[in-house]
């Protein structure tokens, strides 16, 4: 599961929510909280941030640790 999968997940489980009443709170569809939870590789970045947010985060960037995948 990726680092933003397990993220959602674990804080919404710690606020006590349910993936409907996620997704009814942040706006989004359950069906996009069900696959974003389950680490769905293309996700749209205005949703998953707009997840992110409920718990007061954002995406942004972070170096690579592998510089083999440095240009």
């Amino acid at each position: 599961m990726n680092q933003i999968a397990h993220f959602i997940k674990t804080e919404r489980k710690k606020s006590g929510l349910t993936q409907e009443d996620f997704a009814i709170r942040s706006g989004l569809g359950l069906r996009f909280v069900r696959e974003l939870e389950q680490g769905k590789e293309t996700c749209r970045m205005d949703k998953v941030n707009q997840a992110l947010s409920m718990f007061g985060c954002t995406l942004g960037v972070v170096k690579m640790q592998n510089s083999e995948n440095q240009g």
